[in-house]
């Protein structure tokens, strides 16, 4: 099995050879801390502070605890797209680690811009970042900047790299089109899209399928009630069979709809 930490041993240093601290301890730190809750080069340097002995009897810190801003330079030199692989094989290791296979279960996908993240002058684009993440052991999978805000782009990128055979691949309406379903299905999950008028011809058609179903009194049901919160909720969900007059999207074979959603 390969050490997760020794992967970071394998990450170019952008430094010039006179820098004190280890990268592979930066790196290492710099997780721990922020697994820990830490949510800046300040507080990741408190923490490397704070730990400093335990810290150094897992890295080696000949000079003690880096600065804020020797976590800060270094993030600033980092390659992001060297880093997305480094990551994405310190959780495949971990995940071993851990006596965990490849996900099986729910696999969801969103993305998430980040606060204060964005250059200066550009407030109104701060960087947007796909996450894949697995339900059932509560693990990222994969992490993707998505440059110019291409959501779709990043996405399609991250799972060419997944093992997701048998999952179930979740994500918004914004990833319900040909060409996520196809990658989706090329590497062998299946996939549950939200369905909204983006997609207008599919949705149009669903809705009209579901119409006609409740006009004939064939549309099942299945119902759940709650009171919480002073308030009563009652969700009913339905599913069909795929429209015979369906546009094409790879193998669809069944659509759902619930009660309240405003999609499908």
């Amino acid at each position: 099995m390969e050490s997760p930490l020794s992967i970071f041993f394998e990450v170019r240093d952008p430094r010039d050879f006179n820098s004190w601290h280890p990268l592979p301890a930066i790196l290492f730190i710099a997780l721990a801390a922020t697994l820990c809750g830490a949510k800046s080069c300040v507080a990741i340097a408190d923490f490397a502070a704070a730990n400093v002995e335990l810290l150094a009897e897992i890295v080696d810190l000949p000079y003690g605890a880096p600065s804020h801003d020797c976590f800060s330079r270094v993030f600033r030199l980092l390659d992001p797209e060297e880093m997305v692989q480094v990551f994405t094989r310190f959780v495949a290791a971990l995940r071993e680690g851990m006596g965990l296979g490849p996900a099986k279960g729910v696999v969801a996908i969103d993305g998430k811009c980040l606060r204060r993240g964005y250059e200066r002058g550009r407030s109104f684009m701060p960087p947007l970042m796909v996450s894949v993440w697995d339900a059932e052991t509560r693990l990222s999978l994969s992490t993707r900047h998505a440059p110019g805000g291409n959501e779709v782009a990043a996405t399609l990128a991250a799972l060419k790299g997944l093992v997701l055979k048998g999952c179930i691949v979740t994500a918004d309406a914004l990833h319900c089109h040909s060409a996520m379903a196809t990658a989706v299905r090329k590497i062998g999950a299946h996939y549950a899209l939200k369905l909204k008028a983006n997609n207008a011809p599919l949705f149009r058609c669903v809705e009209a399928a579901f119409a006609e179903a409740d006009k004939k009194g064939k549309l099942a049901f299945h119902e759940e009630s709650e009171f919480a919160h002073d308030r009563h909720e009652r969700r009913r969900a339905s599913v069909i069979k795929r429209p015979a007059n369906a546009p094409d999207f790879p193998d669809l074979s069944a659509v759902g709809h619930r009660s309240g959603a405003p999609g499908w």
